[in-house]
């Protein structure tokens, strides 16, 4: 009994039944006739089939309550229902042949339910294939034609282009032999002019410098650095004096002395960088170049510090001697509505390396020879930092000539340390609010700060340090060789040759003004 029951649950036939019947529900308005016909007797056969399963294991029940058992149940609830039209399929079939004829049925009718399906969803997409492969079609043949039209159009302007090319093509060939024989006659006669002009300048260099020398040979026995300086005044003066024959301020469209102007922009960014690289290169370069020499970090420090300073201080005289003899030769010519001052702007512009750089790379030489604060062995000179010095005197040089002149912080020791124009070395004492000296100047333009310097600060920092040691090229003045008679000694020099103030005892404001 058992066994019959739970053969008939696996079965599903009841599933099988609700399926077929929202199949017809679904089909019904569809089908013929005779279709909807077949599909209702199907569905009384598969009805009656599980009615005479469900009859059998009726009477199996029955029949394990004995002779009467569920008599009361079966005259109560199932006489009344049975009819006289009421009717059991059994037949010759037994349950279990029944069942799977059942099972089998179903299988067949979901497989062919799936096919069917699986039919109609590839026509919906060969159908959809099939539209895109039109379209596709239409749209390479509507792209042919345009390209035939395309062709065809081409090819009628480069006809008419060709004429038209040839014609100019022509005329342009004998506008070019007539600039190129003007351009060679304006070449002779230029190099001819050329040629000239340098004769008459060097004969002025020399008529210059012969004068000087002159003058300064009556007057008195003048040292190195004298001839050096009347030598440089007047190959500048020459310089300068060509300025009333062949310069004239043109007015551009904006004022060459205003912050916006396109030099003044571009010149100050270009600078800014180079003052960056030589901070990231240079500057470590002439550390390594003074490493052979002095195992000293911070004397060495202070040496490339005070190259920085000392070329700026000797740029900016230089370049204040060079405005004002500009200044001077164009008052002379200057005429319009613009100033004096944009036309003398317009020409440091325009000549920016009018500079003697030998010259202004020996007085910084000099000006650290006369630095207490650095020292070097005594066969070694500050000579062997000459390439940092050429490339601090030239960004030097450059910076005073901008419109609105870019400068290096002033610095002085044991002053209190600045966060806006400073930043402490790696090996700084960060509670220490004095520096003991300064690694890097920094850039600034006006009251702001460009680019930050860097300094070491440290506790108990002093104004200076005592100098060790002093070079053969220092100890030796350069006046001796001009002269028996500048071995005296001046007062001038007999003071510059006495201890450091800072060893005597005497307060800053005395030493700045000894030194």
């Amino acid at each position: 009994m058992a066994d019959s029951l739970r053969r008939l649950v696996n079965i599903g036939t009841f599933s099988v039944l609700q399926e077929k019947l929202e199949k017809w529900l679904s089909d019904y308005y569809i089908n013929t006739c005779d279709q909807n016909t077949a599909r209702c007797c199907e569905i009384i056969e598969l009805n009656a089939k599980v009615q005479g399963q469900l009859f059998k294991l009726l009477s199996l029940c029955a029949q394990e309550g004995g002779l009467y058992g569920g008599a009361n149940i079966i005259k109560s609830r199932l006489l009344p229902w049975l009819g006289q039209n009421f009717f059991t399929s059994g037949g010759a079939v037994t349950a279990d042949t029944s069942l799977s004829v059942l099972a089998e049925a179903a299988a067949k009718d979901r497989e062919l339910s799936e096919l069917q399906e699986m039919y109609e969803k590839s026509l919906d997409e060969l159908d959809v294939e099939l539209q895109k492969a039109r379209t596709e079609n239409q749209d390479l043949k509507d792209e042919l034609q345009e390209a035939k039209l395309e062709l065809n159009r081409s090819l009628r302007e480069s006809t008419s282009d060709k004429m038209f090319t040839e014609l100019e093509v022509n005329d342009l060939k004998r506008k070019l032999a007539a600039a190129e024989e003007e351009n060679r006659l304006l070449r002779s006669k230029s190099g001819l002019l050329a040629e000239y002009q340098t004769e008459i300048r060097r004969l002025r260099d020399d008529i210059a410098l012969l004068t000087a020398r002159r003058d300064v040979l009556i007057k008195s026995p003048p040292d190195i650095s004298t001839y050096e300086r009347l030598e440089r005044s007047s190959k500048l003066d020459d310089k300068l004096s060509d300025l009333n024959l062949y310069y004239r301020y043109v007015p551009g469209p904006t004022s060459p002395l205003s912050i916006d102007d396109t030099i003044q922009r571009i010149r100050q960014q270009n600078l800014v960088a180079r003052f960056n690289d030589m901070f990231a290169q240079d500057r470590l370069t002439t550390m390594d170049t003074l490493r052979r020499y002095s195992d000293d970090l911070e004397n060495n420090q202070r040496i490339v510090f005070s190259i920085m300073q000392e070329a700026f201080n000797v740029a900016k005289l230089e370049f204040r001697q060079f405005k004002m003899k500009t200044r001077a030769n164009l008052a002379k010519t200057h005429f319009g509505p613009d100033t004096l001052e944009e036309a003398v702007q317009d020409y440091i512009n325009r000549n920016t390396d009018l500079y003697d750089l030998p010259s202004m790379v020996s007085d910084v030489i000099r000006a650290l020879n006369r630095n207490p604060k650095i020292f070097l062995p005594p066969d070694v000179s500050f000579a062997i930092c000459q390439p940092l010095i050429r490339e601090a005197v030239k960004l030097a040089w450059q910076m005073s000539a901008l419109a609105h002149p870019l400068d290096i912080a002033v610095a002085t020791d044991a002053e209190l340390f600045d966060d806006t124009k400073y930043r402490r070395s790696y090996d700084s004492e960060y509670t220490a609010p004095l520096v003991n000296h300064h690694i890097w100047p920094a850039l600034i333009q006006g009251v702001r700060t460009l680019v930050k310097g860097e300094a070491v600060t440290r506790r108990g920092a002093s104004l200076g340090t005592p100098r060790r040691s002093r070079s053969p090229a220092r100890a030796t003045s350069p006046f001796r060789s001009v002269s028996p008679r500048s071995r005296s000694v001046s007062p001038s020099r007999f003071r510059s040759r006495s201890p450091s103030p800072l060893r005597r005892g005497l307060s800053p404001t005395r030493r700045s003004r000894l030194v």
